[in-house]
């Protein structure tokens, strides 16, 4: 634990576990407080109060200790509340889930049922203990569980938004992994139609990805895709540029694998680079059937499609007089062989051998990067040689 604890979450830490152990019956207390690491007392002092007894023992504890003593706790008795807030100081080392993300997310709700497969007291009884939990919306004056207040306002008066209820649970102020949890179950095929979860998913995505995470496939469960929240890598500005030209040329496969190569750039090096080298014969075959080229053929290697492509938009070295121009476009041509080479020599599409180098993740984001630049290259310039067709047409004569 290296961030600082705010003294806030340390008092709830206090409180919490106090109420934890006075959950247990008065002659086990001084025997639970002392395997949790807590000073001894006798019986007839926690049975004139069992929660004082446990926070006398708690008060001039250091942050750490009682942290320790909680996850003790934990692993001999569940109780939502203490794990939720362990979870909260462990993730205070990780990366941030903003209040904004979660608000923008929960308001995707507002106007759509919450479950569409399920009932929605089911879907909450899978999730969460709701029938232990207290509405966190309620006074002081009421005294109902999760589950009471749910069944009064959602099914008996149904006076209760779907606004409302996630308020009452209180997931905008859950842990990370809670209300990931959250996320994953909501977008599950058990939980919502398939229409309905291929509506969800990229919206939640939408907002996941200015904090770095996104709904990710794990399984399938029948053909359909079940989801959980994983960290994405970060990249560079260049990459959202790439993305972006790529995902108006061709979203649907494209720029799919361009996505994919990101991806696998850290954690799969080899099917990096071979998606890399595909991506740049996707976007050649792609324009050379856009401007009627009649001689590319699907055996043509990545260094062919190039040449024939170049020809076509006037990127051949030799189609140029400037020696700078001839340098720069000679070694374009140069990258999309290296990247094809690359691809036979370290990519994933043949055995590696005993001997053969495996490439690491730097290895494979250069190549990914490179292969990225060159295809927005081509697009842009293919993009550019028709505005300037169209151009010409349309002047007078």
């Amino acid at each position: 634990m290296n961030a600082k604890v705010p003294p806030g979450l340390i008092r709830e830490l206090r409180d919490q576990l106090a109420s934890a152990i006075s959950d247990a019956k008065a002659y086990e207390v001084p025997s639970l407080c002392a395997r949790l690491g807590l000073a001894e007392g006798t019986e007839e002092e926690a049975y004139r109060s069992k929660y004082k007894y446990a926070k006398s023992r708690l008060a001039g504890i250091a942050t750490q200790r009682i942290l320790l003593a909680a996850e003790e706790y934990l692993t001999e008795e569940p109780n939502f509340s203490l794990s939720e807030i362990v979870a909260k100081i462990g993730e205070l080392n990780g990366p941030e889930l903003t209040d904004l993300t979660r608000k923008r997310i929960l308001n995707l709700f507002n106007q759509e049922p919450l479950v569409t497969e399920v009932d929605e007291i089911d879907f909450l009884r899978q999730l969460w203990p709701i029938a232990s939990m207290r509405c966190v919306t309620d006074d002081e004056q009421h005294n109902r569980s999760l589950e009471e207040a749910v069944i009064q306002h959602t099914i008996r008066n149904y006076d209760w938004d779907n606004g409302d209820l996630l308020k009452a649970t209180g997931l905008p102020n859950m842990s990370r992994s809670q209300f990931f949890r959250f996320l994953g179950a909501v977008v599950d095929p058990l939980a919502q139609t398939q229409q309905r979860q291929e509506e969800l998913v990229p919206a939640i995505n939408a907002h996941l990805k200015h904090d770095g995470y996104a709904l990710k496939e794990i399984t399938r469960i029948s053909g359909s895709p079940r989801y959980e929240v994983k960290r994405i890598l970060q990249g560079s500005p260049a990459d959202e540029g790439i993305s972006a030209t790529l995902v108006q040329f061709s979203p649907d496969d494209v720029h799919v694998r361009w996505l994919s190569a990101l991806e696998r750039r850290t954690s799969d090096p080899p099917g990096a680079i071979t998606l890399a080298r595909t991506l740049l014969e996707d976007v050649c075959k792609w324009i050379l059937t856009e401007v009627e080229d009649k001689t590319w053929k699907d055996s043509d290697d990545l260094p062919v499609l190039y040449r024939k492509l170049a020809k076509h938009l006037n990127l051949a070295p030799d189609n140029h007089t400037e020696e700078i121009f001839k340098s720069i476009l000679g070694n374009c041509q140069s990258v999309v062989t290296s990247i094809g080479a690359l691809r036979n020599k370290l990519g994933d599409a043949h055995s590696p051998g005993p001997r053969r180098a495996r490439p690491l993740p730097r290895h494979a984001e250069l190549t990914v990067n490179l292969s990225g630049t060159m295809a927005t290259f081509l697009v842009s310039t293919w993009k550019a040689r028709i505005l300037s067709t169209r151009t010409k047409k349309e002047e007078p004569q």
